[in-house]
Order: C-alpha cells, then sequence, then structure tokens
C-alpha cells in the first residue's frame, strides 16, 4: 500500500517513515520542501502527481505550545487551514486520513484520565488549533482516524528527554511537578499508528504511554536510568511563569495500547547510548 506522509522531517515523521517501510508500506515522504500545507495549489500539484494513495498520515503541525501565544495567526494558518488543505484533497480521492492530535485539547480539571468522549476545552492557542484540526477532519473526511497523543519525545527533535540531558551539568535542575501526563516515545506512537491503520476502524484514538507521572517525576526517571546523578529540585508552574497555560493533568485513557512510559524511555535511552 501507498502512503503519503506530510511532515516527514519532524520528530515524529522521522521515526514513523522507516517503520511504515519495514511493514512494507510504499511511503512517499513530503514536507515543506515539497509543499506548504497552506498553499491549497502546491498540495494538489504535489499528489495529484503521486497519485494513488491508500492512506495520507498528516503529521505536518505547527507545535510550540509557547509561540502560538504570540503568533495565534501562524498557528491556525498551519493546524487549521493547512489541515482543511490535505483533508480537502484526501476526501476528494477518498483517501482515508490519519490526523495527529493532543491531549492539550482537554483543559486537565478532570483529575482521571481523559476518554475519548470526554469534553474537550482547550486552554492555550496551540490546543485550541489543533481541536478546530480534529473539527476540520470530521466535517470534511469520511474516512478519518484522529490520534491524540501527549508528551512526545524522540531521537530526531527537540523535546523533554533531550532537554534534561543537556542540562546535567547545572548544579540544580528546577522542574515543575504539577502538571500530570504520559510521556510518549514517537517509537510507540508510530507502531500503533501502523496497527491503526491495518485494523482500518476509522474514528478517534489515544495513544500515548501507559502510567503517568509529572514533568518532575519523568525527569528523575531519566537520569536514574542514565545513572547521573543531578540536584533535581520540583517546583511549581507558577515558579516559572509562561504565557501559555498548561493543563494540570492531562493523561489520556489509551485502552493500553502502549507500553508503560518507564519502559519505552528505557528502551529510547539505551538506543541513545549507543
Amino acid at each position: 500500500m501507498k502512503v503519503l506522509v506530510t511532515g516527514a522531517k519532524g520528530m515524529l515523521g522521522q521515526d514513523l517513515c522507516p517503520l511504515l517501510e519495514d511493514y512494507g508500506y510504499d511511503v512517499i515522504e513530503a514536507d515543506l520542501d515539497d509543499f506548504d500545507i497552506t498553499n491549497s495549489y502546491e498540495i494538489k500539484k504535489f499528489i495529484d502527481g503521486a497519485l494513488p494513495f491508500d492512506f495520507i498520515i498528516h503529521c505536518a503541525a505547527y507545535t510550540d505550545v509557547e509561540k502560538a501565544e504570540d503568533d495565534f495567526d501562524k498557528a491556525y494558518n498551519i493546524n487549521v487551514l493547512g489541515t482543511k488543505n490535505v483533508a480537502n484533497i484526501a476526501s476528494k480521492y477518498s483517501i482515508p486520513f490519519i490526523y495527529i492530535s493532543t491531549d492539550y485539547v482537554f483543559d486537565g480539571n478532570k483529575g482521571v484520565p481523559y476518554e475519548i468522549t470526554d469534553i474537550t476545552n482547550p486552554m492555550n492557542n496551540y490546543g485550541l488549533t489543533k481541536l478546530k484540526g480534529e473539527e476540520v477532519v470530521k466535517s470534511i473526511c469520511s474516512k478519518y482516524f484522529i490520534i491524540r497523543t501527549s508528551w512526545l519525545y524522540g531521537h530526531h527533535g527537540n523535546n523533554f528527554v533531550e532537554k534534561m540531558i543537556s542540562l546535567k551539568d547545572k548544579d540544580v535542575i528546577k522542574v515543575v511537578d504539577d502538571q500530570i501526563g504520559s510521556p510518549t516515545w514517537t517509537v510507540e506512537l508510530s507502531n500503533n499508528i501502523i496497527q491503526i491503520i491495518e485494523n482500518n476502524i476509522f474514528g478517534t484514538y489515544h495513544v500515548c504511554g501507559s502510567g503517568f507521572t509529572s514533568w518532575y517525576g519523568f525527569a528523575k526517571k531519566i537520569f536514574q536510568f542514565l545513572n547521573i546523578d543531578v540536584n533535581i529540585v520540583p517546583c511549581k508552574s507558577k515558579d516559572f511563569p509562561q504565557k501559555a497555560k498548561r493543563p494540570a493533568y492531562s493523561v489520556l485513557d489509551n485502552n493500553n495500547c502502549c507500553r508503560k512510559w518507564e519502559d519505552a524511555l528505557k528502551d529510547y535511552l539505551d538506543l541513545r547510548m549507543k
């Protein structure tokens, strides 16, 4: 089967594309060098020249949570209008469309893991634009998979794990302990995306590491696995004022589709050290 992956050079895309190939898919990788998703003409020209596709996996997105507060228009253009442009082409040719979304579509006030049917209420512009992207997909495509994930990290992009490791020589590392979520390795997410495609049951999914922790707990586990002795101090979100509000509890009910987040992190770090 032939699959188009947008955002192929991003952190998720760089793990997903080779795994798709390992599963026997013919993968067409697309990124900004190939077409701008906010330009419907460029998208149509590229896709028309590469048809047919069995699936389109839309990984391209504006993901900078903090900058989205200052540049809502850019985040909206990419996450909503860009998604609409690609979804329109998918709908035109009746191609199943996979949209990668986020735990930040929720406000974090529930206190127990969010189910797929729970009411959304994003707290920041990033979450809002990703939710609007979900709504666009639902309104345009009859064949869609919406996959919400959380706290992503991977070997091919900036992420919390790599940031913590870069701080290992500091005298004190302060990390917030009042935001709770589920760390998710991009490889775990990629394998589940492929499984969802192969099961071919349209709808919305929650895919993230099983279990949950705080950013502080996440950081402690990183250094524990690396056997690095650092002075990590828990603090509150108010100690690090940011423009974008973050949900205090954004754990997704994933039906145990992924391994425990600690096991995945251990494998990530072991592979990183090779």
